[in-house]
């Protein structure tokens, strides 16, 4: 047991202790001889100087193969009931372990997060009020004598007994698969619920909210859930849709941010005057840190096997890094595919600041999510637009590199203005970027359309509500598969 007063550092020391102690005899523990590791004087630097660095394909195809086929004592002991599916980026479909450890790691944050809402300024009776929370569907698919789903849905199957009195929607209508059937009767039941808080990616949180509003014909979500007072983000940065979401409410809410991947939950915001996440130091789950620079990426996205790897103790603040976590699910040194900013090292807080591979550099742009973020909210904040979704991509126009840009916004505006404002704050805030506009990047073209466009995208392509998120950086199947679903679109509105 960690001692509450341990600093994060050294929260972190012990848990990467318990890690290699409690799978020391699995397969993966004896190649690697965890014994020798534990008994080094420096285990930190023992480990990494011995175990290799990982994605999902490698350690799949590696380790984690061997599970689906019922083994056990792979990667962590014993074996697991529970897949995680995500059609996550760095991959294009995975599906990780989830033991009962890891349920348990997932329980005891979410039991965190509670507690931390004691920092924010709350009535003693928000704590007797239901929690909607807007995962993927608990209905969970067998598959070799697993249960496979969404990390949320997976989630939402195993609540601990006395919280299930609080949870909204209820097991039955959590259960449908159907994303718009979901929606549906949660709409038609929300005034049965007094929902003090709410939990959801905020893209699908936002179309229900605006169902419950239409089918009940109200100005906004106070009119039905009138004690309705946090909303928890997560998946992406919630700034984007601040000003979209806060249309539907008739009262100043609080926005808490969590940080719940596939692999586990890592991070969720303790304290109020700030949008970064505390760490969970002390959960089940180790974690390292890649400077996000050139020489330590392949050309396929993933981190070099050499590259320079921190742990919480060396990190500097403002500084972007790629994530790797170890858990008690058997994952180790795992490039999770996001990176993160510390915003204060010694709580431990960081900020999300995008993917590994929605990071833009195919003509020396180097442009981050959270450069692309912060310029988003500049045009929404100067033209009076509420841009709930936007993608770009890198593409090759007349023989010249151009980046497409398309913004889901809540208006149609002529783009060059908006254009010429984007092009601008990027090229302010980022000089990579700044010279491939003055050498190898031709020009930029936005094209803004309804936020619709990218649902129906979505619907087609990918599939409604869960955890799925539109890219912020598509690749090149992906956006033609967008541009011709645009023009589809437009050219049924012509004809209307």
């Amino acid at each position: 047991m960690i001692a509450k007063t341990a600093s994060p550092v050294d929260a972190q020391q012990t848990v990467l202790r318990d890690l290699l102690e409690r799978a020391k005899s699995t397969a993966f523990g004896r190649k690697y001889n965890f014994d020798a590791i534990l008994a080094d004087a420096e285990p930190i630097k023992a480990f990494q100087s011995t175990v290799p660095i990982y994605d999902y394909d490698s350690l799949h195809d590696e380790w984690w193969h061997y599970l689906h086929a019922g083994h056990e004592n792979i990667t962590w002991p014993g074996g697991q009931r529970f897949f995680a599916l995500s059609s996550g980026t760095t991959s294009n479909s995975k599906a990780i372990p989830v033991t009962d450890d890891m349920l348990d790691s997932i329980k005891k944050a979410g039991i965190q997060q509670i507690l931390s809402l004691k920092n924010f300024d709350l009535p003693p009776d928000f704590f007797e009020k239901d929690i909607m929370m807007l995962g993927s569907s608990t209905q969970l698919q067998e598959k070799d004598g697993f249960l496979m789903g969404e990390i949320s849905g997976i989630s939402a199957a195993n609540l601990p007994l006395w919280f299930r009195r609080f949870y909204k929607p209820g097991h039955k209508i959590a259960a449908a698969k159907d994303w718009n059937e979901r929606v549906s009767k949660i709409a038609k039941n929300a005034r049965k619920w007094d929902i003090g808080s709410m939990t959801g990616i905020p893209s699908w949180s936002e179309i229900l909210l605006k169902e419950i509003i239409r089918y009940h014909n109200v100005d906004t979500i106070h009119d039905i859930w009138p004690n309705l007072r946090v909303y928890s983000t997560g998946g992406v940065a919630f700034e984007p849709y601040r000003k979209s979401f806060e249309t539907l409410f008739a009262r100043p809410m609080i926005y808490i941010d969590t940080y719940l991947a596939s692999e586990g939950y890592l991070a969720t915001q303790k304290r109020p005057d700030t949008n970064a996440m505390a760490l969970l130091v002390d959960n089940g789950v180790f974690f390292e840190f890649v400077p996000f620079v050139a020489a330590n990426m392949n050309e396929h996205g993933t981190v070099k096997q050499d590259a320079e790897v921190l742990t919480l103790a060396d990190v500097e603040e403002g500084r972007e890094y790629v994530l790797l976590i170890s858990t008690v699910a058997g994952a180790w040194r795992y490039m999770i595919g996001d990176t993160v900013m510390f915003t204060d090292k010694e709580r431990g807080e960081i900020v999300i600041s995008g993917r590994t591979k929605h990071f833009l550099n195919v003509v020396g742009e180097q442009l981050s999510v959270h450069q692309m973020n912060a310029a988003i909210r500049k045009v929404q904040d100067t033209f009076d637009l509420k841009i709930t979704e936007f993608t770009v991509a890198s593409i090759i126009k007349n023989g010249k590199h151009i980046n497409k840009w398309y913004l889901g916004a809540d208006k149609v505006l002529e783009p060059t203005s908006v254009t010429e404002l984007l092009d601008a704050e990027l090229q302010r805030a980022n000089k990579n970027y700044a010279v491939a506009r003055r050498q190898t990047l031709d020009h930029i073209e936005v094209e803004i359309i309804p936020v619709d466009f990218f649902y129906q995208w979505s619907r087609t392509y990918k599939k409604m509500g869960g955890q799925t998120k539109v890219p912020r950086v598509m690749n090149e199947e992906s956006f033609q598969q967008l541009e011709d679903l645009v023009l589809q679109l437009q050219g049924a509105e012509e004809r209307q």
